[in-house]
């Protein structure tokens, strides 16, 4: 049988005929998630297709994403004209602007010193000649004479703004493409299916990238902690967006008011649904409850045809700096790779481990050039286990009240100690608005190590405890039976044994059965699919 060619990620590949998406998998340029959504997208007739506006050019240095702002002005009519054959290397680079090119034009030059705004995009004639035209992207604000056609500036850059300050000579744009292709101008559908066929032609988009936005650095780490396993999961969907409810309920903070574009990545910071955040899929007005915290800036047809229950692929730029539960050796290591200076506090014997990092933002680290960190002996590291198809509720409490939700390490100080029973309280007081209602709570014993959780029938709600003996007649943290909720046991109760009043410990997650089955289900009862519910929210 003939071969076929497919393009995978914007790479065309051969295969051979009748060959499925897991013949496809090995091409992938990334490690795929299982269960992952992957977009097959068959293109119409030519006469379908929807003009478009906005552009994704892919440069050696990552992806710039541009708008035009008039497709009838004379800059954009040569845009589209010679778009698909502008693969020139940085002819120009400075601190106002990159350049490149040059190509041939055609047009009336206009002169004289005009004032360019950061992220302008134009077309500039080079000796005020247009066969030496190149493609000007403005870094910062200022004024120059360019030799620009009558209508100037043509475009403006919206995402990929970090990897624009990382062009420089040597650097070159490798294709040029339509950025969002609406839903009508093409055939796509996402399958988790590696079964399905594949046919000649066929162009499969992998993954998502998201570009974070330096305007939000604690939003951003609200995504990262979201796409930890690599993926972004579709709970709610409507005709303007898709959103992933993961988070739905933990507190964070407005940063970045700006207009949500097809592809702008925002979180709901207050009102119904705090925590959400949602992949723009219609242009909507900018919002007091939605604060913007990056960009899609490749694989937008995967929110486009991805359906509710479904997940995708992410990548994130920059990526994730998260030292937590790392060893300072493996830290350094790392920074000194990128260029980050590092410093290390506390204790920085052989077993240490981070608990505590400064800045804690990954993007406020990178602007700073330099992070402080917190080590501990892994003595001070607890390892547990939730029982998650036993007390969902309650380990969302805990997980909350503890920081586990957004960061790979908990802490807990210890608030009481007696025989072989081990008694904390979170710092952030969490039962002042969230219940916790008797789950899963123990009838005969609770055994050595189960860790609990005073419910609310008691006045000492919140607290969480954990013997290391069996016993018969009271919970963990020293309640009835009836006021203890179990949600997990201690892994390594030996850690616990020279523990005194007043000392932290810090929780580390080990993923047992249980957890595993709810990372691959759903992600959540509490957040049922309400597409009115969610709709609303976007208003």
């Amino acid at each position: 049988m003939a071969d076929i060619n497919v393009e995978i990620d914007g790479i065309v590949k051969t295969v051979k005929a009748g060959a499925t998406l897991a013949d496809a998998v090995p091409h992938f340029g990334h490690p795929y998630a299982p269960g992952a959504s992957i977009c097959i997208v068959k293109k119409k007739a030519k006469e379908d297709a929807v003009p478009t506006k906005e552009f994704t050019v892919k440069t050696s240095k990552g992806v710039l994403v541009i708008e035009i702002k008039d497709l009838a002005s004379v800059s954009a009519k040569i845009w589209l004209e010679k778009y698909k054959g502008l693969k020139y290397p940085v002819l120009l680079e400075n601190q106002n602007a990159v350049s490149f090119g040059p190509f041939e034009c055609d047009y009336d030059v206009s002169r004289g010193n005009k004032r360019y705004r950061k992220y302008d995009v134009l077309l500039g004639a080079g000796g005020f000649d247009p066969s030496q035209t190149t493609l000007i992207v403005c870094k910062k604000e200022h004024y120059a004479e360019y030799g620009t056609p009558a209508d100037g500036v043509f475009a403006t850059l919206v995402a990929g703004r970090t990897n624009l300050e990382k062009l420089q000579r040597g650097d070159v744009i490798e294709s040029i493409e339509p950025y969002v292709k609406e839903e009508s101008a093409l055939q796509g559908f996402c399958t988790s299916d590696l079964s399905a066929k594949l046919e000649d032609g066929d162009r499969l988009i992998t993954f998502a990238e998201i570009e974070l936005s330096a305007h939000s650095p604690t939003g951003a780490e609200t995504f990262y902690a979201l796409t930890k396993d690599g993926t972004f999961q579709i709970n709610s969907t409507a005709f303007a967006f898709r959103s992933d409810d993961t988070l739905k309920g933990e507190p964070c903070e407005y940063e970045n008011f700006e207009p949500r574009k097809i592809g702008a990545v925002s979180l709901r910071t207050a009102g119904t649904g705090r925590g959400r955040i949602y992949i723009s899929t219609a242009n909507r007005a900018s919002s007091l409850l939605h604060s913007v915290i990056g960009h899609v800036i490749y694989g937008m047809e995967l929110p486009y045809f991805s359906g509710p229950g479904s997940k995708f692929s992410v990548e994130t730029s920059p990526p994730h700096i998260m030292l937590l539960g790392h060893t300072i050796e493996e830290s350094k290591e790392l920074l000194d790779s990128i260029g980050i200076k590092f410093t290390h506090e506390g204790y920085d014997g052989p077993d240490n481990v981070i608990v505590q990092q400064m800045p804690v933002t990954s993007l406020e680290v990178l602007q700073k050039g330099e992070v402080v960190v917190t080590a501990v002996p892994k003595s001070k590291l607890i390892e547990v286990e939730f029982y998650y198809d036993l007390a969902p509720k309650t380990i969302e409490f805990f997980r909350h009240a503890i920081e586990l939700k957004t960061k790979p390490i908990g802490a807990l100080p210890s608030s009481m100690i007696y025989d072989d029973t081990y008694i904390f309280k979170a710092e952030k007081q969490a039962e002042k608005y969230k219940e916790i209602m008797p789950e899963n709570v123990p009838t005969d014993i609770v055994k050595a190590c189960d860790l609990g959780i005073t419910n609310q029938s008691a006045k000492r709600m919140g607290y969480v405890g954990v013997r290391l003996v069996d016993e018969t007649m009271f919970g963990p943290t020293g309640e009835k039976f009836g006021a203890t909720n179990i949600i997990g046991k201690v892994l390594n109760p030996d850690n616990l044994r020279n523990l005194k009043e007043g000392d932290r410990i810090y929780i580390k997650e080990i993923y047992g059965e249980s957890a595993k089955r709810l990372l691959l289900g759903i992600k959540a009862d509490e957040e049922a699919n309400d597409e009115t519910e969610a709709s609303e929210e976007m208003k």
